[in-house]
């Protein structure tokens, strides 16, 4: 699939959130010069939105829960050719955006980031060992060069908006691999450093509870 990028406009930068006013600031004030930052508030409690406009963001709703379901109304709401996504709890750097972006110049049609823990404990052990083997089934299943479920990635708008609406919780990130390979895209993969979170608990790795629904997810996905 890949061509080259005509007049993107820049870079929009999705950060799904749901109660991380204690964390958004600093993913902020990380942001590359010149990206667009778009905030998609999923129902916070705490003064995410007025933190996130506060410190010059863009802000939309989405009032239907779920990861997905986030990151999908920010594409949609997206003004710019390339799109990335990451999460607003400061657990990845913003900073190695660039890094990706530069994938999609060369040529990729999907670049997604490869998460390496900068200190131990930072990926809680059920969590790390639940992304390898979904990972490796990606690979075998799909062919996907992935080692990671893409927690950071940068595509175009018009194409991920192409594979239609996807899963709305937790398997989203899954299903985007699946339907880019479907899709023939050339996908990259760039190492990038995952940090503690600098505020707030993880819906996801934080708790067995949260592991357990978004394995639910992921499994739904890999039917």
């Amino acid at each position: 699939m890949t061509k080259a990028l005509d007049n993107p406009g820049g870079v929009t930068v999705v950060i799904p959130c749901r109660d991380e006013a204690e964390a958004l600031p600093d993913v902020l004030a990380a942001m590359p010069a010149g990206y667009h930052v778009l905030v998609v508030d999923n129902g916070s409690t705490d003064a995410t939105a007025a933190v996130a406009r506060v410190r010059g963001a863009r802000v939309v709703s989405e009032d239907r829960p779920g990861y997905g379901a986030a990151v999908q109304a920010g594409i949609a709401a997206a003004t710019t050719e390339l799109v990335a996504v990451l999460d607003g709890d400061g657990s990845m750097d913003p900073g190695e955006l660039p890094g990706l972006v530069d994938l999609m110049y060369s040529g990729a049609d999907l670049a997604v980031g490869r998460r390496v823990p900068v200190e131990s404990g930072v990926w809680p052990w059920h969590a790390r060992l639940g992304n390898r083997l979904i990972a490796r089934r990606l690979r075998r299943k799909y062919g996907l060069p992935v080692h990671d479920i893409a927690a950071m990635r940068v595509a175009r708008r018009t194409a991920m908006l192409s594979l239609g609406p996807l899963h709305n919780r937790c398997g989203y990130p899954l299903e985007l691999l699946i339907g880019a390979a479907g899709a023939g895209w050339k996908i990259v993969e760039r190492d990038i450093s995952y940090r503690p979170r600098t505020g707030g608990i993880s819906k996801v790795s934080g708790s067995w509870r949260g592991s357990l629904h978004a394995t639910r997810d992921f499994l739904a996905v890999l039917r």
